[in-house]
C-alpha cells in the first residue's frame, strides 16, 4: 500500500532568510518597547500615588464637598491603570513599527548578495563557466561569494585540462588506427603480398598492441577511484621486484641505444627473517607497472647515447614513517621546468605542453603511476635529476 506523503510543518526552520531576521528584529524591537512601556507606566502609578498623598484632608467642609471628593479620588486612583495600558500598547506600537522597518531593511541589505551568490550557482549547474560575484556584504557572506569565484575558477581549469586530455588522447588514438587502416586496406586489395605482406602484419601487430596498453591505462585510470579496484597485497622483498625490473629495462634500454644503470642497497644490509632485505607488504604487480611506468616514460625522454638510472635504497631518518624502501628513476634527458612539477601527475598537463618538441606520449602515464603510488599508501614526488634531467622519487609503504 502506498503510503500518503507526510504532511510538511511549517516552522521557523522553514522561514527564509530574510523572514527570520524581521521576526528578530520585530521580537527585540517589541520586547524593548514593552520594558520601556512598562517603566514609564511604573513611573507615572508612582507619580499618581504621590499626588494622591499630597492632597490635603478635607476634616471641615460638608457633606457634598467630602462627596464630590471622595469622586475625585476614586477617578484619580483608576488614572494610572489606564495611562499604564495606554504606555504600554502605544510603545508595543511604535516597537512594531521600528522592528519591521528596521527589519526588513536589514534583511534585505544582507540577503541581497546571497540572492545573487545563489543565481550565480545555478547558472554554474546549467553550465556557464564565466559567473562571478561580487565581493560585498558583512564578512561571512563575502567569503561565501569568494568562495564560490574559487570554486567556479577551479571548475573552468579543470574542465579546460579535461578538453585537452581528450585532445591528446584521441590524438594518440588517431596516429596508430590510421596506421592500421592503411596496412590492413593494403593487405586486403592485394597491394602488398610476400615478404611486403609480412612486414605490414608485424607494424598492424605492433600498433594494435599500444592500442591495447593505451586503453588498459585509461581502464585503470578510470577505476583508481573506484571502490573495486582490486589489490592482491602478498609479503614480498623490494630487492627482488627491483631486480626484476631493471633486467627486463637493460634489454628496453639498449634497444633504445640508451644506458640502463642500476643504485642497489649496501650488500651488508641484514636480511630479515625470511630472507627479504627490504620487506614490504604490497601488491607485487602494481609496484612493477609502476617502475615499468617510470623507466619506459625516462627510456622515451632520453635521447641516444644517453642514461636512465633505476635506484633502489634503505630508508633514511629523513624519509616519512612507515617508508620500506625508496626507489628513484632518473634519467639524463631534457628535464621538466620548476612549473612543470606541479602538474606533472594531471593527465594529459605534459603532453599537451611538449607534444611538438619532444617524443612525450598522451600523458596517461604518470597520471596512471601516481594514482597507483596513491592507492598502495606511499609518495611520490619529481625534481630534477643529478644527471641533467627529471627524478622520480617513489615512497614505499605497506599497503592496507
Amino acid at each position: 500500500m502506498t503510503r500518503p506523503p507526510a504532511r510538511r510543518t511549517v516552522g521557523i526552520g522553514h522561514l527564509s532568510l530574510t523572514a527570520r531576521i524581521t521576526l528578530i528584529s520585530v521580537g527585540v524591537a517589541l520586547v524593548a518597547a514593552l520594558l520601556s512601556g512598562l517603566a514609564a507606566a511604573r513611573y507615572v502609578a508612582a507619580d499618581e500615588r504621590a499626588a494622591a498623598r499630597r492632597a490635603v484632608p478635607v476634616t471641615a467642609v460638608g457633606d457634598a464637598v467630602r462627596d464630590r471628593l471622595a469622586d475625585r479620588t476614586r477617578l484619580r486612583a483608576r488614572r494610572p491603570a489606564v495611562r499604564v495600558r495606554r504606555a504600554v500598547g502605544l510603545s508595543l506600537t511604535i516597537g512594531l513599527l521600528v522592528g519591521l522597518t528596521a527589519g526588513g531593511a536589514t534583511a534585505r541589505v544582507l540577503t541581497r548578495p546571497l540572492r545573487r551568490t545563489s543565481r550565480a550557482a545555478r547558472a554554474m549547474s546549467a553550465g556557464q563557466r564565466d559567473v562571478r560575484v561580487p565581493v560585498e556584504g558583512p564578512p561571512e557572506v563575502a567569503e561565501v561569494a569568494v568562495s564560490l569565484n574559487e570554486l567556479a575558477d577551479a571548475l573552468a581549469l579543470s574542465e579546460g585540462r579535461q578538453r585537452r586530455f581528450l585532445l591528446s588522447v584521441s590524438h594518440e588514438l588517431r596516429t596508430p588506427l590510421t596506421a592500421v587502416r592503411g596496412y590492413a586496406e593494403s593487405i586486403a586489395d592485394g597491394v602488398v603480398d610476400g615478404e611486403e605482406a609480412v612486414a605490414a602484419g608485424r607494424v598492424v601487430l605492433a600498433e594494435s598492441r599500444r592500442l591495447e596498453r593505451l586503453v588498459h591505462d585509461l581502464l585503470d585510470l578510470a577505476r583508481l577511484g573506484a571502490d573495486d579496484f582490486r589489490l592482491d597485497l602478498t609479503s614480498l622483498d623490494l630487492l627482488t621486484v627491483f631486480e626484476e625490473a631493471v633486467e627486463v629495462w637493460t634489454t628496453r634500454a639498449r634497444e633504445r641505444r640508451v644506458e640502463l644503470r642500476a643504485e642497489r642497497p649496501d650488500p651488508g644490509t641484514t636480511p630479515e627473517p625470511g630472507g627479504a632485505r627490504l620487506p614490504a607488504r604490497t601488491d607485487a604487480s602494481r609496484l612493477r607497472q609502476i617502475v615499468d611506468g617510470l623507466a619506459e616514460n625516462a627510456v622515451r625522454m632520453c635521447p641516444a647515447g644517453g642514461s636512465v638510472t633505476l635506484a633502489l635504497r634503505e630508508p633514511s631518518p629523513e624519509d616519512p614513517p612507515g617508508t620500506r624502501g625508496v626507489i628513484q628513476v632518473r634519467d639524463s634527458g631534457p628535464g621538466l621546468a620548476p612549473e612543470d612539477y606541479a602538474v606533472a601527475f594531471e593527465p594529459g598537463a605534459l603532453g599537451h605542453r611538449y607534444r611538438d618538441h619532444r617524443p612525450v606520449g598522451v600523458g596517461i602515464g604518470l597520471s596512471l603511476v601516481h594514482g597507483l603510488v596513491q592507492r598502495l599508501g606511499g609518495g611520490i614526488a619529481v625534481g630534477p635529476a643529478p644527471e641533467g634531467g627529471a627524478c622520480f622519487t617513489v615512497i614505499v609503504r605497506d599497503a592496507s
